[in-house]
């Protein structure tokens, strides 16, 4: 998702039109304030608080008050069309919303952008643990921080620039 050539506009309208396609399938409603809180969700795929969205979809004449848009992020996280970020207070869109699924979420600590990441194995392995050590898991949140592959190039080029500098000194 970090990737420069990434279609973003197409991201958003697959996901605005799956949320469509699913909520109608399952019988709840996608309003339009539901939908505009989903599509500030996806404007990139960063993490956003609630008081971001909140600000974002206020107007001069217009305040959307807190509690709408949490109740709004409720239904989306109950429809599993958004992750919350634990670690930041924030959320970011789902990927794979057709299915129920726990994943991995990958923030990179330079550019922001949160990748999810599914591994069953994982998730098998986090709860044979719990269950040996007699904990009944009921929710899991997994997020890992460090650098995505184009902060990675981009700091290569940058330390490699900085090598080429002091050699010509």
């Amino acid at each position: 998702m970090a990737d420069p050539g990434h279609n973003h506009a197409a991201c958003i309208t697959q996901a605005l039109e799956s949320a469509e396609r699913l909520c109608s399938a399952r019988g709840a409603r996608l309003t339009p304030l539901r939908r505009r809180v989903l599509e500030q969700i996806w404007q990139n795929h960063e993490a956003i608080k609630a008081y971001d969205l909140i600000h974002q979809l206020s107007s001069d004449d217009h305040t959307v008050k807190p509690p709408t848009v949490y109740r709004a992020l409720d239904f989306l996280l109950a429809q599993g069309l958004i992750h919350r970020i634990e670690s930041l207070n924030g959320y970011v869109g789902c990927a794979r919303p057709e299915h129920e699924h726990r994943c991995l979420l990958l923030i990179c600590r330079r550019c922001g952008v949160v990748t999810e990441m599914e591994n069953p194995a994982i998730n098998r392995a986090l709860e044979d643990q719990a269950r040996r050590q007699g904990f009944l898991l009921e929710h899991q949140i997994m997020e890992g921080r460090g650098l995505c592959a184009h902060c990675r190039e981009q700091g290569q080029a940058h330390a490699g620039g900085q090598e080429n500098a002091a050699l010509k000194r």
